[in-house]
Order: C-alpha cells, then structure tokens, then sequence
C-alpha cells in the first residue's frame, strides 16, 4: 500500500515553492483563487510519478532563474524527485534495490495521477474498462450478445404471432357445416349410377313399344296372309309370350329422382367456401399459438442467459458495493453515470482506480469547486473510512482547504491534525440539485 508522505514543487509552471504534507486519509486541499499554482501542483506530482507522458510543455516556471524540481516521498520510504533542465527522474529505494519508471509504474495506478480522463470517457468506455478489470468483460460481452438475439428474436415472433392472432380474430366462422370440403366426386358417381339405372329402364320400355308395334303388323300379316297362317300363328303365341315377359317387367320399373343430389350438387360449393373459411381461421389460430409458444420458450431462455449474467456479475469483485454493470453502462445505487451525483462519480471512480492498482492508496481530484461543504465532507468521511488518500484543488480560501496557495506560494496552512483511530461511518450521501454538473 502506498500513499505520498511529503511533497516539494519549485519552479514548475505556476509554482515558485510549494510543500505539503498530505492527510494519511481523507482530502487534502490546495485552495486558493484562479491561476495561483494549484493545478500545478498536481501537474508536478503527475509528472514525477507517472513520467514522460504527463511531462507539461512548459516545466519551468516563466521568469525563474532556477529549473523546475519535485521531490515525493512515499509512505514505503522511496523517494522520488525529478530535477534539472531534462527533469531527469531519480528514485531512492531504503531497501537497496534498483529503482526507476518501471518500479513507480508497478506501484501507481495510471487513474490515479489522472482520474479526470477515466470521469471523461463514455460510459460504455467506463464499463468496458471495469469488466476487463474484474476479469469477466469477454464472458459478459458474450452473454449480453446472446441475450440480444434471443430477446430480437423473440421480438420479431411476438410481432409475427400478435398480426396471426389478430388475423384469426378477425376471420369469420360459419355454423353448421363439415369440419372438411364435401367431395362432390362421390354425388356425381351416385348421380350417373341412377341416371344409367334408369337408362337402362327407358331401353326396357323402347323394346316393349317395338314388339306391341311388330305384334301389330304380324296380326294384319296373318288377317291378309292367310296362307302363312300356321307360321304366322306360331310366330305371333311367340311374340305374345314375350310380349306378357316384357309387359310385366316393365310394370315393376320404377325411377330413381336425382333431385337432392342436383340440389346438393348446387349446394356444394357454397358449403365448401364456408369449410375453408372454418380451416383458414383455425390455421390462422394454430400458428398464432405456435408463434405463442415459440415466444414463451425464448422468454425462458432470455430470462436464464440474463440470471447467468447477473451471477457472473454477483460473483464477481466489484469495488464498490451498489455498483454494478446493466447494458453495458456503470450503474451505481440504481443511477447511471449521467445521473449520478458529482460526489458519487467521484467515489465511483476513486473506487475503480483503486481496484485499478490496488496498492496505490491515493489519488488526485481537481476543480472540486463544484461541490458544496457538506457534500465535500461527506466525501471526505468516506475516503477516510476507505483508508484512502486525496489531493485536491478547489476554488476556495475557505476552511475546508489544508492550504493556501497564492501566487505559486503556500500563504496559508492548517495546524497538523491527529489521525482517526478509527473509521467513520459513511452518512448518506444526497444528490446534487437537478441541473448540477458532475465531474
């Protein structure tokens, strides 16, 4: 664990001298108006202990004969100071061992010397930056990306399955008729069955008419053949049997009436247009309750990829109790970042730089003007129960400020204050008024 004990700025931008000795816990707060040093003062801790990349364009202080220099001990007893026109690092280890960039790197969190880029970044950036750093942003990525298709999935058969639902409303129903088309195939077959029965009826009767006319003209043949008559007797008793045969079977004849199969046959496809309203609205309702149960089943499933994303999550180290991760965006106490308050995106983000490099115990906040004192306490209070330290600027000459910078120099400065034996309990943090920015 390691926190800044003490610090010297010379010469560096707006500073001429400037030494403090931070709280152990809690803020330290370098007040004083516009352009005094304050920010510089934080620009030369940057500097010293994150390197090259945080070096300003202009180290040495405008009109100073002397080069800039800073000088950080660490509560670990390293000692590290940058110095001369290069401002060439050096690092003391009491321990002995070989010291540089790299050593300061392992023990200093990046969002530490500049939290105000992680408070700047989207809060899609944020969550990204926090699931890769509890280990679990591939996992979740994936499930999110499950619970997307599933949930456009069953998205697009619900739509599908309310028009079927409603189209089968809609459809009318007939009464009284088959549950299935009539087959009209079989009325005609009965049809030419009867026709052909009584067919063969009007043959019958064409051969009676033909042997009553043929007796007729065999009876005058006999009258005026007189010399033919045994023959013509013979041939007439003949054609008198056959005549009685045929008589008495077409007496017995009766025809069949295709009335009701004409009238069915007129019928039929009235009927049948009924029965295919009837099978179009139960179709229409089938597949509505088909697409139903599709959506319940993918309901299930969207619900079981999102309880696996909430125990990964649970599961998980978060460094903040109430934080958590809900489509892709930081949520902290059921607020996402835009609507958090200015002092909870500050603990939000102390937290995450700290679980960033959990041995370096400090950070550096600037412009905390735009926090009222009760709300600055109140944040104090818990980086104290946190066991954290912060070195902030704020636009004030109040008494919530450790010192005073004016002009590049320390013009006033709180007597040394005893160190809590324990911690405080954290109060409840209010939110900020609507309309009030936060960091």
């Amino acid at each position: 664990m390691v926190k800044i004990a003490r610090l010297e700025v010379e010469n560096v931008k707006r500073v001429q001298v400037v030494q403090v000795e931070p709280r152990e816990t809690g803020l330290t707060i370098l007040g004083g108006r516009n352009k005094q040093g304050k920010t510089s003062v934080l620009d030369a801790i940057m500097w010293a202990l994150g390197g090259a990349s945080y070096k300003p364009s202009q180290t040495k202080r405008v009109g100073s004969a002397a080069e800039a220099r800073v000088q950080i001990e660490l509560d670990n007893g390293l000692v590290v100071s940058r110095d001369g026109k290069n401002g060439t690092l050096k690092v003391v280890d009491p321990s002995g061992q070989k010291a540089g960039q790299a050593l300061l790197d392992d023990l200093v969190g990046k969002f530490a010397l500049d939290l105000p880029k992680f408070m700047r970044a989207s809060s899609k950036e944020k969550a990204e930056f926090l699931l890769g750093l509890i280990g679990v942003g591939d996992r979740l990525v994936e499930l999110d990306r499950q619970a997307d298709l599933i949930y456009n999935e069953r998205h697009a058969l619900g739509q599908v399955s309310t028009r079927k639902r409603k189209h089968a409303e809609d459809l009318p129903f007939e009464q009284g008729v088959p549950a299935e088309e009539v087959s009209a195939s079989e009325l005609i077959q009965a049809q030419q069955k009867i026709l052909a029965r009584n067919g063969e009826n009007q043959r019958l009767r064409l051969q009676r008419d033909q042997l009553a006319r043929e007796v007729e003209s065999r009876q005058r043949a006999v009258d005026s053949l007189k010399v033919q008559l045994e023959h013509a007797v013979e041939h007439l008793m003949a054609l008198r049997n056959d005549l009685a045969v045929a008589s008495q079977s077409a007496e017995k004849l009766q025809d069949d009436s295709t009335t009701a199969l004409e009238n069915s046959l007129q019928e039929i496809d009235e009927i049948n247009r009924k029965v295919r309203i009837n099978l179009q609205k139960a179709q229409a309702e089938q597949e509505a309750a088909d697409l139903e149960a599709q959506v319940s089943e993918l309901t299930v499933k969207l619900e079981q990829v999102r309880a696996a994303r909430r125990q990964l999550l649970n599961e998980a180290t978060l460094p903040l109790p109430g934080l958590s991760i809900e489509n892709s965006e930081l949520v902290y106490e059921s607020q996402q970042w835009d609507c958090m308050s200015s002092s909870d995106q500050l603990r939000v983000a102390v937290a995450i730089a700290r679980q960033s490099r959990p041995g370096c115990q400090f950070v550096l906040l600037d412009k905390l003007e735009q926090m009222d004192l009760q709300t600055l306490r109140e944040f104090s209070v818990w980086l104290e129960s946190e066991g954290l330290q912060a070195i902030a600027t704020r636009v004030s000459t109040g008494d919530e400020c450790s010192l005073i910078i004016e002009d590049g120099l320390v013009v006033a400065q709180e007597s040394p204050r005893p160190q809590a034996t324990a911690p405080t309990p954290v109060p409840q943090v209010p939110s900020l008024p609507d309309g009030e920015e936060g960091f």
